[in-house]
């Protein structure tokens, strides 16, 4: 029972992840169509901002955590402006082959730059040490993980979902001609959108740094995983992507005391049997799928 409640946190802090990067993805697609290649690298580059602001300038974790998704979201706004809106409207696969390319671009660079071998990032002192949570003894910083991400998602979910600027992000993201003819400027609200999904990215890179080497690889690992996740929770939908995040991090978890083996199909398993039952995910619409 020990090893089974571990891994269901282990599942969450997996979920927690996944949660943040689909979060950005689907906001992403929700807004724009484009499904970006490119967010693991921006992952990937939210860990090394931290990274180089600890080693260069001595501004330690809790700075980085704001600092790096502003960087990374500001850098993804002159993106957006520079590349990515010269292809709106065209053929979706010209959006993925752009982003794609981008993302090696951006790894081979900071392959160039730091190598291959990963560089080491220090658990905040405030998080050192572990909590006893009754039968069992789970790390601080990994709990902090789980419960930060929950809150930034549902923070995301209601300034969406609830809020003025929310409604007419999803009207220009559901109806985007109807709200043209009420007046919006849709084309306004694309670059801080995907401004913002890359930052959301950022934002789970640092959480992972203390966690996990920073590689120049690191966020192609967990893209293609990110994707499922998006899918299974439907393209576009914001709760989806939290949901389905959560559960695939604990289903995956659960699924590798019985065959580590299983870790790894569990979310394309998942997909596949969603995809012939309900092709628009858990809470996706079939207009967005």
């Amino acid at each position: 029972m020990d090893f089974l409640a571990i891994q269901l946190f282990n599942g969450l802090v997996n979920g927690a992840f996944y949660a943040l990067l689909s979060l950005g993805l689907a906001v992403i697609f929700g807004m724009m169509r484009i499904v970006n290649f490119a967010h693991g690298a921006f992952y990937m580059l939210g860990a090394f901002v931290a990274y180089v602001l600890l080693q260069q300038a001595g501004i330690g974790f809790w700075p980085s955590l704001v600092i790096a998704p502003l960087a990374i979201a500001l850098a993804g706004m002159v993106l957006e402006r520079l590349l990515i809106r010269r292809i709106a409207g065209v053929d979706p696969l010209f959006g993925f082959l752009l982003t794609f390319g981008l993302s090696l671009l951006i790894q081979d660079a900071m392959r160039l730059r730091f190598g291959l071998q990963g560089q080491p990032y220090a658990t905040p002192a405030e998080l050192a040490g572990a909590v006893s949570l009754g039968a069992v003894t789970y790390p601080t910083y990994r709990l902090f993980v789980i419960a930060f991400s929950l809150a930034v998602s549902l923070a995301v979910w209601y300034a969406i979902e609830r809020t003025r600027l929310g409604m007419v992000v999803r009207a220009a993201t559901e109806r985007a001609e109807l709200t043209r003819a009420l007046g919006v400027d849709v084309d306004r609200w694309t670059t801080p959108v995907f401004g913002f999904g890359l930052g959301l990215a950022a934002l789970a890179g640092v959480l992972a740094a203390p966690m996990r080497n920073v590689s120049p690889l690191m966020g192609s690992e967990l893209i293609i995983l990110t994707f499922a996740v998006v899918v299974i929770g439907g393209m576009g939908s914001i709760k989806g992507a939290i949901a389905a995040g959560f559960l695939v991090g604990v289903l995956s978890s659960v699924g590798a005391i019985f065959d580590p083996a299983i870790e790894g199909i569990v979310a394309f398993a998942l997909m596949a049997v969603l995809l012939l039952v309900r092709p628009s995910g858990l809470f996706g619409s079939l207009e967005t799928s």
